[in-house]
C-alpha cells in the first residue's frame, strides 16, 4: 500500500462544474434522446480521465493522468505531511479566518494520518480569496479501498 497526492487550485466557477467532476455513466443515453443530452455525455466521456478537477469521489484521481500526481509516499505519516504543508502554504489564503486556525490545520493532519494508515482516502477542500478554491487529496492505491478494480496510476 501506498499513497499518492493531489492538490488543485482555481476559479470556483471551475470547481462547481459538477458533470466533469464525475465519471461518465457507464450506458449512453439512448437513441433519439436530446441532442444536447447526447453532447453533454460525449464531453463528460472524453473529458473526465483527462481533466485536472478534482472527481467527486477522492478514488477516482487514480484514472487521472500520471503527470497530476504531486507526490507518492510509503507511509501515511509522510503523506499527511505534505498535506500539512500545503495547510501551512496556502492558509494564508483562506478566505475564512477561522479556517486559518494552526491547531485545527494540525488536528487535520493527524486525523488524515490516522485514516491514510487505516487505509482510507483524504479530501480537504478550502475556499480561497477571489473567489477561488484549493482541493488536497491524498489517495491509497494498491489496492484502493473505495475502488479497488482502480490501478495505480504511476505503475
Amino acid at each position: 500500500m501506498h499513497h499518492h497526492g493531489y492538490l488543485w487550485t482555481g476559479p470556483k466557477e471551475r470547481f462547481d462544474d459538477e458533470a466533469l467532476r464525475r465519471p461518465p455513466h457507464p450506458e449512453p443515453p439512448p437513441a433519439g434522446s436530446r441532442p444536447e443530452l447526447i453532447q453533454r455525455y460525449r464531453e463528460v466521456a472524453a473529458e473526465f480521465r483527462t481533466t485536472d478537477l478534482p472527481p467527486l469521489e477522492t478514488a477516482y484521481w487514480l484514472v487521472k493522468p500520471r503527470d497530476l500526481v504531486r507526490g507518492t509516499w510509503d507511509q501515511a505519516k509522510e503523506a499527511a505531511a505534505w498535506l500539512g504543508e500545503q495547510l501551512a502554504e496556502y492558509a494564508p489564503r483562506f478566505a475564512s479566518e477561522r479556517d486559518r486556525d494552526v491547531t485545527l490545520l494540525a488536528r487535520l493532519v493527524d486525523s488524515a494520518a490516522e485514516r491514510l494508515d487505516a487505509g482510507d482516502d483524504v479530501s480537504l477542500g478550502f475556499y480561497l480569496e477571489r473567489p477561488s478554491y484549493l482541493s488536497l487529496a491524498v489517495v491509497t492505491c494498491s489496492p484502493n479501498r473505495a475502488k479497488p478494480e482502480l490501478g495505480c496510476p504511476v505503475q
